[in-house]
């Protein structure tokens, strides 16, 4: 559920007044993950990559109150539950976009993700959740990147990473992952804290 909030009355009040008005208020850091795990899991257990690491993305983000507060249209909301975003290619040759809802029971989000990403191929229809805090991905497999920024206006202003080809080295598989928020969203700090527990959900997989 969406609800409205007073910014005066959270502590996003001071970054609220600052960044509001901003003309580009998004902030890009990018950090090196250590995917090794999910990719020996994908190969052994014939799971797909990028669902384990949205997966992992959900994991983190649902222990950070800031990903369940979203700035819009000059107002704060507030939702009680998050889902992540997916691009696909569909059958036409053009891109859908589905909303995955996330869930603490890995086989059902894995269920979820493989169902609703195959009907928005076979639709060719975008598959949204309005009432869940949304977060954006996008993965560009095509060649390994070092990073990605995103349109950097505020008109979209949901937390969203996106990444390349992940690296091959002897014993370790890296991946660098581009993460963008809105400033009145979240702090650097409270970034670093998402991608350092990011890396924690990848590890413990």
């Amino acid at each position: 559920m969406k609800t409205e909030i007073n910014p005066k009355e959270t502590s996003r009040a001071i970054a609220f007044e600052i960044w509001m008005s901003s003309p580009m208020p998004m902030v890009t850091v990018v950090k090196t993950f250590d995917v090794t795990r999910l990719y020996r899991n994908s190969k052994r257990k014939g799971l797909k990559f990028n669902m384990l690491l949205c997966w992992c993305i959900c994991r983190a983000a649902s222990s950070v109150a800031e990903f369940y507060t979203l700035p819009e249209n000059g107002k704060l909301y507030r939702y009680d539950r998050i889902a992540l975003n997916t691009i696909v290619n569909n059958k036409n040759g053009g891109l859908s976009f589905c909303d995955i809802p996330y869930t603490n029971d890995f086989q059902k989000f894995n269920n979820d993700y493989n169902s609703i990403t195959q009907s928005a191929k076979e639709s060719c229809q975008n598959i949204l959740e309005e009432e869940a805090a949304i977060i954006g991905t996008s993965a560009v497999i095509g060649t390994e990147l070092d990073c990605i920024v995103n349109q950097y206006t505020g008109i979209y202003n949901n937390p969203f990473l996106s990444w390349g080809k992940y690296k091959k080295h002897w014993f370790k598989v890296v991946l660098p992952i581009s993460f963008q928020f809105h400033h009145v969203q979240m702090d650097g700090g409270h970034a670093a804290k998402f991608l350092e527990k990011l890396q924690e959900e990848i590890y413990k997989f």
